[in-house]
């Protein structure tokens, strides 16, 4: 008596077909890269994926320029708090605040 028959084996090999299909089909669905029999990624090379990293990178520019933007405003906004003028300007408030109330 064999511990392992051949409808075993069989039925084995099946069942890892099957979840190496499965497993592939769940990767491919949630966008993670491939893998050769070496381990390396590979990437499937369809139009949409192109147009996706081309829309995501022009996306990533309008972003950096939108912040490069808001750097500048904030370093001006910075400069006028920090201005001399500006105390000056709020202590003279603050001294006709203090006129009014007497």
């Amino acid at each position: 008596m064999e511990l392992i028959t051949e409808t075993t084996m069989i039925l084995g090999v099946i069942a890892i077909s099957l979840a190496w299909v499965a497993n592939t089909w769940i990767r491919v669905k949630n966008g993670y890269p491939l893998e050769n029999s070496w381990g390396k990624a590979v990437y499937p090379k369809n139009d949409q994926a192109v147009e996706r990293v081309k829309l995501l990178t022009q996306e990533n520019a309008e972003l950096r320029a939108q912040l490069g933007s808001l750097k500048d405003r904030l370093g001006n906004v910075e400069r006028i708090v920090t201005d001399s003028g500006y105390h000056l300007t709020n202590e003279i408030d603050r001294l006709r605040d203090k006129q009014d109330a007497n």
